[in-house]
């Protein structure tokens, strides 16, 4: 489980503040992932939750996806209004060398030459897509950019995980703050103070503190208010269902090559890494479904 909580700092500014420790350790063992892939996808699934938990609707549904030209080349993220997420990982053995300040290279593991592609599903015909370029393969940095340039609206975006070559991830989390149309001069002129001083995120999210105190050790500058916290989740929703359907689209021939060489298959979901196996009535069954297409 994580922790999503929702503040005011100040009158004007809203933070959505995210420990998600147990969901990138729990993303990091079904995936497999080496520490820097495990840093990338943890800032990317922290991302992510928050913001599904900005969206308005009950039956609202966001894909963050991160694609560049490192050697990860590219994650999903699939998050609903609950800040519940699933995630998935084009290649989790990523190894790079550390950067010479001693801290794991996702900017190498993600590379440039890419983008940042967010789909909002609203319920209606055609989803809303949007993107932009990669400009640092830090993820933080680039969803800022994302939210200024292609929905006009200026965020401060911390994001991070301190991922351990043996043991579990230790700490992942981050925030979302964005700034209302009304702010004051003066409180720009805060917050600007407290980021110039700001501390790395992933400490902060390891400390035995509430909440609140963490957000103000953030925002020494400006009163914090606490508005709701949510608790999150890393979950799927993949079935057998989905996966026949899935099945049935490689056509009847490939299907009844499967019946005739095999007299079997077995799909396992990208997400959560669940086997579902299909005997040979289903296949028939899909042979059957396929015709009718």
């Amino acid at each position: 489980m994580g922790l999503i909580t929702m503040a005011m700092i100040g009158r004007n500014t809203r933070v959505y503040l995210a420990d998600t420790t147990d969901m990138v350790e729990e993303a990091r063992v079904i995936h497999d992932t080496s520490p820097v892939a495990t840093a990338a996808l943890g800032r990317t699934l922290t991302a992510a939750s928050i913001m599904g938990k900005m969206l308005k609707g009950d039956k609202d549904k966001l894909t963050l996806q991160i694609k560049g030209k490192g050697l990860i080349r590219s994650m999903v993220v699939v998050a609903w209004p609950s800040g519940d997420v699933k995630v998935t990982i084009s290649d989790p053995k990523v190894d790079l060398e550390e950067t010479p300040q001693g801290k794991l290279d996702v900017s190498g593991a993600v590379g440039l030459d890419g983008e940042v592609i967010v789909i909002r599903d609203y319920g209606l015909k055609d989803p809303y897509i949007g993107r932009s370029p990669l400009v640092s393969g830090e993820i933080a940095e680039d969803l800022a950019y994302y939210y200024a340039h292609s929905e006009q609206q200026p965020s401060i975006i911390a994001l991070g995980v301190l991922a351990d070559p043996i043991k579990k991830v230790a700490a992942a989390g981050g925030f979302f703050a964005q700034t209302m149309p009304d702010i004051s001069e003066e409180e720009i002129a805060a917050l600007e103070a407290d980021i110039a001083v700001m501390p790395g995120i992933s400490g902060i999210i390891g400390l035995e503190a509430t909440p609140e105190e963490k957000l103000q050790k953030l925002f020494p500058g400006l009163p914090v208010t606490i508005k709701a916290t949510y608790e999150v989740k890393l979950t799927c929703d993949c079935s057998k269902e989905k996966l026949s359907k899935a099945l049935i689209t490689v056509g009847e021939k490939a299907l009844r090559e499967m019946l005739e060489e095999d007299k079997q298959a077995e799909l396992h979901c990208h997400f959560c890494q669940k086997a579902y196996h299909f005997d040979e009535a289903d296949l028939k069954d899909l042979i059957k479904a396929s015709q009718k297409k």
